[in-house]
């Protein structure tokens, strides 16, 4: 049985799901992305001096979006603890952990502009320092942004095993979500240790199978609706 506040809170999840995937992805690709320098800290430092206004709206936009992740956290918990309290509450620690690595990245992001802008008592420095120091800084933001990553395909496997479980949605979407999280999990937690594996699957790529099942899950959410784990059984011959 599908109580109102879990078809509610489905909706509440669809919905900001998709809100909060298209604002990061217009803000990553016109106010952050075209700055960034992989494996040059230093440059994209200097890159993102450049351009700090539109790196602050940027900053903006991720601020908003971590807020959003809050908002689905809390909805997928309602929807999903009646199938397993404890395997939903894990979920969302594992996923809350994202979104604590999430703003520690953008905090990151605002010591490396104060560092490389250099005004008040940075100026005893020299530029190339600060240029150094601003990517140290940008450095430690992405290792915090895929220590939660990790996290965030961990919630993701949790959840997606949960509608599999339930039935809430097709089995065979869940279950794609299981796959990929996994593959992003372990993509993630292989970056964050070599660097180099950037070079065997793009940065750009093993996050996009989660996106999909995120931008499906919620269309078919918002379209149809959860469905009654009894709709998901075969009848019973003979009616």
């Amino acid at each position: 049985m599908i109580d109102r506040w879990q078809r509610q809170a489905a909706r509440g999840f669809a919905i900001t799901t998709l809100l909060t995937l298209v604002l990061i992805t217009i803000a990553y690709s016109r106010f952050y992305g075209p700055f960034l320098v992989w494996d040059h800290d230093v440059e994209t430092a200097r890159n993102f001096i450049a351009h700090e206004q539109l790196v602050h709206y940027y900053i903006a936009s991720a601020v908003v979006y971590g807020l959003g992740m809050i908002a689905v956290l809390t909805a997928l918990y309602v929807v999903l603890k009646p199938i397993s309290r404890g395997l939903a509450l894990f979920a969302v620690f594992t996923r809350l952990v994202y979104v604590i690595m999430w703003f520690v990245g953008l905090l990151g992001l605002f010591s490396a502009l104060r560092i490389i802008g250099g005004g008040g008592y940075l100026q005893v420095f020299e530029p190339e320092r600060l240029q150094a120091l601003a990517g140290l800084q940008l450095a430690s933001g992405w290792d915090a942004y895929y220590i939660g990553l990790t996290c965030y395909a961990i919630g993701w496997v949790l959840f997606s095993y949960l509608f599999f479980k339930s039935s809430y949605v097709p089995r065979a979407l869940a279950g794609y979500g299981v796959l990929s999280a996994l593959f992003e999990g372990v993509c993630g937690f292989a970056y964050l240790n070599h660097r180099g594996f950037g070079a065997i699957v793009s940065v750009h790529w093993y996050e996009m199978p989660v996106v999909v099942f995120e931008v499906v899950l919620s269309v078919w959410i918002l379209v149809r609706g959860l469905r009654p784990p009894e709709s998901a059984k075969p009848m019973p011959a003979g009616n």
